[in-house]
């Protein structure tokens, strides 16, 4: 399996608050509630049988980036991926007050 991005342009339904949500080929997580899905071993790939709800549970700063940290409320696996710049700011304010 590669490591290397996967672009994919999709469009859905966040299935956790019902936004629905535009792709851009980028799109990981709602814009709304930041919830994300377990789709990807890698990123893009699609390739995951998951298919669990990724709870945001953290922002962290990595190189100047602004991380979302997931955590898979089905197999407990924990990610994380990149902020967007339609991402609620004040959920994203809310996630940097969360304890680590």
């Amino acid at each position: 399996m590669s490591l290397k991005f996967q672009k994919k342009v999709e469009d859905f339904i966040c299935a956790n608050c019902g936004a629905e949500v535009k792709g851009n080929g980028y799109t990981n997580h709602c814009p709304i509630c930041l919830y994300s899905a377990h789709v990807d071993n890698n990123p893009g790939d699609r390739a995951s049988i998951c298919g669990g709800l990724m709870k945001p549970i953290g922002l962290e700063l990595e190189k100047d980036v602004y991380k979302i940290k997931f955590y898979c409320l089905k197999c407990e696996v924990i990610r994380r991926n990149k902020t967007a710049s339609g991402d609620d700011f004040t959920k994203l304010i809310e996630l940097s007050k969360m304890k680590k």
